[in-house]
Parts: C-alpha cells; structure tokens; sequence
C-alpha cells in the first residue's frame, strides 16, 4: 500500500523517524551506563517494542495488565507494571507470574504492600519513591518506605528496589531545568535505595525515568535502569520541552481535505478531536500548537499551519502565530483542493495512538504495512 490506499483518518510511522529516536535514547542510556527499559504503553504496539528491543532495550514497562498479557503471549517475558497494584488486579497478576512471566510489581502504601504477600506468593515488588512532587509515591525520607519494605521482605515477596518518575519534567522547557531534575531525580531515588540497604533490606534496583529527564540526565550514579516512553515517537509536547523538535515527531495522522471557508482561510479536513484526541498540552507552553501542526503529504511541516479548531470528526486548519494570534488566508483554498492529503503533527503520541486500532507504518520510499495495536485495560 501506498499513503493514496490509506482511507483517512489514520495513524502513520514514520520508521525512518522512530529508528533514529530510537537509537539516540539506546545510545545515551549505553553511555551513561545503565539498562533502557521502554514504557509501552506509548506505542501499545508489538512490532514496535521489538524494534526498541533489537536496538538493546532490556525488558519493557507497561502501564495496564492488558498490555502485561499482550506482550507476554508475544514473547516479552520481563514486564514492570508501573501503576501501583490495587488488590483487585493481583489474581491477574498471579496468573500471568504463574504463567512464567517475570512481573514486577508496583506499591507505595503499608495496605498495598499488604495485600500483596497476602496471596502467598513471592512477587517480585518495587517501592514507588516521590522524587518531584508530581503524583505519587513515598517520600525517600518517609519511615513508611522502610515499613513497607519490611512488610514485603518479612511477608516473602521479592523486595527488588525502588522506582520513580519524574513526570513534572513535562512542565519545564530550558536544558538547566531538565537537568537539575534529573539530578534530583537520581539523587532522591538513590537516597531511597540506601534507606533501605541501611535498615538490612535489600534493594538491587533504583529505576527512573520519564523521556525529558532520560534525555538531560548527565550521569546516573547508583541508578540502575530507565523508563521513558514516548521518546520513540516524540510529540509536539516533547518539542517545546526541548527534547526534540518537530522534525523528529514520527507519529502523524494522515488526513483527507474535504472542504473549505475562503473568507476565514479556513481549510477543513476529515481529522477532527476523535482522530487527534482532546489533548491540548501545548496550550499551556511557549507554542500553542492547536490540536497539531500541518505537514504535506511527505511529513513536511507547512509554517504557521495548525488545526487550530476541532469539532468530533471536523479538523480546521488555519494560520496560527502558535500565540493565539493568526491571520486569514484564502490561498489556502488553492493550495489544498479537496481531496489533497496531508499529515498531522499530535501534542501527545500516546493520546493520539488510542484513537487507532493499528499504525500504517511508511517506510522510506513510500510503502506501507499495518501494526496493530491493542487497546483496553
């Protein structure tokens, strides 16, 4: 298939693109000496992840039991569940561990921690630590991380370490500010760790991570892995962060023009919030982006065009200054008659992936093949 076969809305990688996002974050991660292990719940996507995993990632993180299940019937068998357990989900969790997958567990409370060893079986276990403030976690100076982790090591489950995130990096957008926040979140992690070697508990691993702070961590003493996520397909959220920029944004969703308002310079086209998503992140960052910027047909992006509006299944493109300010513009009827096809940049990949049940992956030259993707928790 070719981009013309492609009945839009649809969801394109560029695999040009993701492999070089890839391979940045695998050879940052090589050189600062510790595991890359990929959060997928970005790309929800098998092919995908074994992209990341040829490329020297080691194991993967999911954020739903759904995605444990998956990837486990496809062959990954080193899963971190990253959402704090409720007690509700262990039974699913025991029978995927049963099953002979290598799960990993997440608690940041005495009463999760508790539930837990209560199934009598010896789950591998982390403690979440709250490094930024951003949602949760335990503090590292907090006795209950010690009490939790007793509760876990006396009860027989696998204490394997400590895990953080440091999500408030998705509200800073200078090199200094990444950087001092991936400092704070090694050092509050690693701080944790010692904790709890101090008290006689063991502690092996010190995970962290969230894309920003992977990218401007500039040494990661006592840490022994990484999570990020959306890093293999950046977003328009990414680019005014500063960790990457539009050109590297290899998610895109393909769109058909399918008509036009000359006297507001309005082009309308068939991606509207349900093929975008409602995620309006950058509406509070230095470039407003609207619901994404426009490119041609080839991933180009076209300056100063965005969807600017969107209604269910109705995407408006206009000339925006990415400040609230634009301009009409009725050349625009001209340069894109009904029936052009062009591409739309999302502000959050992983929003934007969930309106699909598959990716048209389109490799260089112009061919396509379709990875599925799965939904569901």
């Amino acid at each position: 298939m070719t981009l013309t076969d492609i009945e839009t809305p649809a969801a394109l990688i560029d695999e040009t693109r993701m492999a070089s996002n890839i391979a940045r974050l695998q050879a940052r991660m090589t050189m600062l000496g510790v595991r890359l292990r990929p959060h997928v719940k970005t790309s929800k996507c098998i092919e995908v992840a074994r992209r990341q995993q040829a490329a020297g990632a080691a194991g993967i993180t999911v954020s739903t039991l759904k995605e444990a299940e998956q990837f486990f019937a496809a062959g990954f068998a080193d899963i971190l569940y990253a959402v704090c357990i409720s007690p509700d989900k262990l039974d699913r969790a025991l029978a995927l561990s049963r099953r002979g997958c290598a799960l990993t567990l997440l608690v940041d409370s005495v009463t999760a921690a508790q539930a837990v060893v209560a199934k009598g079986h010896p789950f591998e276990v982390m403690i979440e630590i709250d490094s930024d403030g951003h949602r949760s976690g335990v503090q590292p100076e907090d006795a209950v991380l010690i009490e939790i982790g007793r509760v876990l090591h006396d009860g027989g489950a696998g204490l394997k370490g400590v895990l953080t995130h440091a999500g408030s990096s998705y509200d800073l957008n200078t090199p200094e500010a990444l950087r001092q926040l991936a400092e704070q979140e090694r050092r509050l992690s690693v701080r944790a760790a010692e904790r709890l070697r101090l008290a006689g508990l063991p502690c092996p691993e010190v995970s962290v991570g969230s894309t920003p702070t992977a990218l401007s961590a500039e040494r990661l003493d006592g840490v022994t892995e990484v999570r990020a996520g959306v890093y293999v397909f950046f977003d328009l959220v990414m680019a005014n962060i500063g960790v990457c920029t539009p050109e590297n944004v290899a998610l895109s969703v393909l769109t058909t023009v399918i008509g036009h308002q000359p006297e507001k310079g309005w082009v309308i086209v068939d991606a509207g919030w349900m093929a975008m998503s409602r995620d309006r992140g950058t509406q509070r960052q230095k470039i407003d982006y609207g619901y994404g910027v426009v490119c041609d047909a080839e991933g180009r992006a076209i300056e100063g065009l965005f969807v600017t509006a969107a209604n269910q299944e109705h995407g408006i493109i206009s000339r925006s200054d990415g400040q609230g300010g634009g301009k009409s513009d009725a050349g625009l009827v001209e340069r894109f008659p009904i029936g052009a096809k062009l591409r739309i940049l999302p502000n959050h990949a992983c929003a934007t992936g969930a309106q699909y049940p598959d990716y048209h992956l389109v490799m260089a030259g112009g061919a396509t093949q379709v990875w599925p993707r799965f939904h569901g928790w």
